[in-house]
């Protein structure tokens, strides 16, 4: 199965997960997610993720100076954020059981399903 399109929908409440255990600048961010089992994460969309929740007002952010290079932008989650992600995570642990269910072999459909123009 190519996870691609799945990644792209939980990215959000997969960072806003990462960046709750602990504050972290752009690529250890990258690297915290690939470490957890998202081997196919983009660098490019982890750092457009980081922006839109920021924007969103999901995260802060403070510069750390660095002695060996450039300074280093540090995402922390705020209380926006954590409302955020308390929500997402109720909305995919349902989504999660729902598909669950539905990919058991012992699933049985509780309704019938009507095709259209089926008038009973």
């Amino acid at each position: 199965m190519d996870t691609t399109q799945l990644l792209k929908g939980v990215l959000d409440v997969a960072v806003l997960a990462v960046i709750q255990e602990e504050d972290g600048y752009g690529y250890d961010i990258v690297r915290r997610l690939r470490a957890a089992g998202l081997k196919e994460v983009g660098d490019a969309s982890v750092y457009g993720t980081l922006r839109r929740l920021y924007t969103a007002g999901a995260l802060s952010t403070y510069v750390v100076p660095s002695d060996g290079g450039p300074h280093r932008k540090y995402y922390g989650i705020n209380t926006e954020g954590r409302t955020m992600l308390a929500e997402q995570r109720a909305s995919w642990t349902r989504f999660a059981n729902t598909v669950s269910l539905l990919l058991t072999e012992q699933h049985q459909p509780t309704a019938t399903i009507r095709t259209i123009g089926d008038k009973s």
